[in-house]
């Protein structure tokens, strides 16, 4: 196992979080906005639009890259070089901060997460979800792996090695997932649809060629 060591622990996706009462930082961050509105220092279209913008952000964005990496083997060879350049290039800006892509091989499986807190390639991913911002996962995903993994129905041989990738405020981590096989001559939309949010934190495969998707 390589990548970032750090401490983790975590039950399977479960560890779901928070239906209560606003946390203190949610807390905090409203009074924020709030006075910068009431100064004049944001109005509350800014704030509408930084919402929007936000929530315009989502897996779909880092399946395109993804399934274009698996269509053009160019394109694969910049992402694994710079992942933030490659990003730019669909459109994907990650801001301040780095974007590293590991590649799942026939040898390797990775693994993402964020040790000290819930670090996520939100340009790329959207919102984190609440497994990975839990204490049990972000323990349990250094130092057993696989059996966080197993949790997640995810079984990896014992040939394979794991690598685990920790998350910091400047370096953000994506997995590009294996390419299913029978995707020979897929377009790219087609190719994306098989791309989860999972697949690229390491959590999970990508879907087979054959397995229905889920539409909304």
């Amino acid at each position: 196992m390589t990548g970032h060591p750090h401490d983790h622990g975590h039950a399977h996706a479960p560890a779901a979080a928070e239906d209560g009462p606003p946390s203190e930082y949610a807390r905090l961050g409203r009074a924020v906005r709030e006075i910068l509105v009431e100064k004049g220092i944001l109005s509350a279209a800014d704030v509408r639009r930084a919402i929007e913008a936000m929530d315009a952000r989502g897996p779909h964005l880092g399946a395109r890259m993804v399934a274009r990496a698996w269509h053009d083997l160019a394109y694969k060879a910049r992402l694994l070089a710079d992942g933030t350049a490659a990003a730019a290039e669909l459109g994907i800006e990650m801001g301040p901060t780095i974007l590293k892509v590991v590649e799942n091989t026939a040898a390797v499986h990775n693994l993402i997460v964020c040790t000290l807190c819930s670090c996520y390639p939100r340009m790329v991913l959207g919102i984190p979800p609440d497994w990975y911002k839990s204490r049990p996962y972000r323990s349990r995903a250094v130092h057993e792996p696989r059996s966080v993994l197993a949790e997640f129905g995810t079984v990896i041989p014992d040939d394979v090695e794991v690598r685990v990738h920790d998350s910091t405020a400047d370096l953000r981590y994506l997995v590009l997932p294996r390419r299913p096989a029978g995707t020979e001559g897929w377009s790219e939309a087609a190719l994306a649809s098989l791309v989860t949010r999972d697949s690229m934190i390491g959590v999970s495969l990508a879907r087979s060629a054959h397995e229905p998707v889920e539409t909304a």
